[in-house]
C-alpha cells in the first residue's frame, strides 16, 4: 500500500509567521507577560505548545466587557485571522504592546473595504458571518451586507443597481467564487469585484482536489474550528467518498483500510508538520506501506 501527500499543504506563510512572531517574542521578552488574542491559528496543537511556553490566550469577550487584567506594556498578539475594530480600539487605550499577526490576504480585504467605502461604494461580503476572519473584516465597514453563499445573495432583494465593492472571505472556495463572479457581472451593473483569495488556500484545494481523483481513500489532516480544512474536506469528499477529516492519530480507523491500495493525506494551513508526520507513522503501524 502506497501513501501519498498532496502537492501542497500544511503551514502556509501567514500561519507561519504568526507563530514565528510568537515564538520570537517568547524568546525575547521573558520579563513581559504575553497574550495571544483568541487562538492564533486555528490547530489546537499548535496552541497548547504556545500555552506551554507560557503565551496565555485572551478571549475577546473579555477585552469587550473589560473584565482582563491587561497592564501597560503586557503584549497582546493579534491572530492571524485579525480581530474586531473594537478590540484593537480597547487594546490601544489600555496602552498594551500590540504585535499584529493577522495575515497580509485578511488586512488587504479590510484595507479595501474601508479604501472602497470612502469611495462611496457599499460592500458586498461572502463568507461564513459567524467566522473570526469575516466578524473582523466586515467590523471596519459601515454599509456591509453579508450573504453565507450565493443563493443567499440571489435570495437576498438586494438593490442591483446600487454601487457595490463585493469581497469574499480568504478560504472561499475558488469554483464558487467564479459562480458569484458570473452573477454579479450579468446582475449588478456598477458592482467592482474584488478576488482575494488566498493564493495559499487555492494551491492547497487544487491539490486536494488532484489527490483525491488519484488515490483510493483520502485523510484531510486539520483542527475542527479550521475553515480552511473543512473546505479541503468537502472538495475531497465531493470527489472521494472515502475521504475523512482527522485531527490526531487517534482519530484514525483501522478498518477504513480494508482494499485500499493508495493513501493520500492533506492538511489544512494550520497544521503543524509534526502531527502530519505522527499521523504517517500511524498508517505505517496500521498498513503495510
Amino acid at each position: 500500500m502506497e501513501v501519498i501527500r498532496a502537492g501542497k499543504m500544511g503551514f502556509c506563510f501567514g500561519v507561519r509567521e504568526a507563530v514565528e512572531l510568537s515564538e520570537a517574542l517568547y524568546i525575547k521578552e521573558k520579563n513581559k507577560r504575553i497574550f495571544m488574542l483568541g487562538m492564533l491559528v486555528h490547530n489546537e496543537h499548535v496552541i497548547e505548545d504556545l500555552r506551554k511556553k507560557g503565551i496565555e490566550i485572551l478571549e475577546e469577550e473579555t477585552v469587550l466587557k473589560n473584565e482582563d487584567d491587561l497592564a501597560e506594556g503586557d503584549i497582546v498578539i493579534i491572530r492571524a485571522h485579525g480581530t474586531i475594530k473594537k478590540i484593537y480600539d480597547r487594546l490601544s487605550e489600555k496602552k498594551v504592546e500590540i504585535h499584529d499577526a493577522a495575515c497580509s490576504f485578511v488586512t488587504g480585504i479590510r484595507n479595501t473595504l474601508v479604501e472602497m467605502e470612502n469611495k462611496g461604494y457599499d460592500t458586498i461580503f461572502i463568507g461564513d458571518k459567524e467566522h473570526p476572519e469575516v466578524k473582523g473584516i466586515i467590523s471596519f465597514g459601515k454599509r456591509v451586507s453579508i450573504f453565507g453563499n450565493l443563493n443567499e445573495l440571489k435570495d437576498s432583494g438586494i438593490d442591483r443597481n446600487g454601487r457595490y465593492a463585493v469581497l469574499t472571505q480568504t478560504t472561499l472556495n475558488k469554483n464558487n467564487f467564479e459562480k458569484i463572479r458570473e452573477y454579479i457581472y450579468n446582475n449588478f451593473p456598477n458592482a467592482e469585484i474584488f478576488n482575494k483569495i488566498c493564493g495559499a488556500t487555492f494551491v492547497r484545494q487544487k491539490a486536494a482536489e488532484k489527490l483525491a481523483g488519484e488515490v483510493d481513500l483520502v485523510l484531510v489532516i486539520g483542527g475542527k474550528k479550521s475553515s480552511n480544512t473543512r473546505k479541503l474536506y468537502d472538495i475531497s469528499k465531493g470527489i472521494n467518498p472515502k475521504t475523512y477529516l482527522v485531527h490526531e492519530p487517534e482519530d484514525i480507523g483501522a478498518d477504513w483500510f480494508a482494499g485500499i491500495k493508495k493513501v493520500g493525506i492533506t492538511a489544512g494551513a494550520s497544521t503543524p508538520e509534526e502531527i502530519i508526520i505522527k499521523i504517517e507513522n500511524k498508517l505505517r503501524g496500521i498498513i503495510d506501506v
